[in-house]
């Protein structure tokens, strides 16, 4: 085991900003195998999964419900 590199790594974690250690960490757990939110709507977009609901009648309009 390399102790000494270890123990520079975490000597120069300590020394980033929150900042940087938010994106290190970001890096370092992102799991790549999960696909994106973005991926999943392109995905149904062109898989055309949803396109029925363009013929489904409007039931609900503006003027409906309460305001919040």
């Amino acid at each position: 085991m390399n102790t000494k590199l270890v123990e520079s790594l975490v000597q120069i974690i300590l020394s980033l900003s929150q900042e940087e250690r938010t994106l290190l960490e970001e890096k370092l757990f992102f799991d790549a195998s999960d696909p994106s939110t973005r991926d999943i709507m392109v995905l149904a977009q062109r898989g055309r999964s949803f396109d029925f609901l363009n013929d489904e009648p409007d039931l609900y309009t503006l003027e409906d419900g309460e305001a919040v």
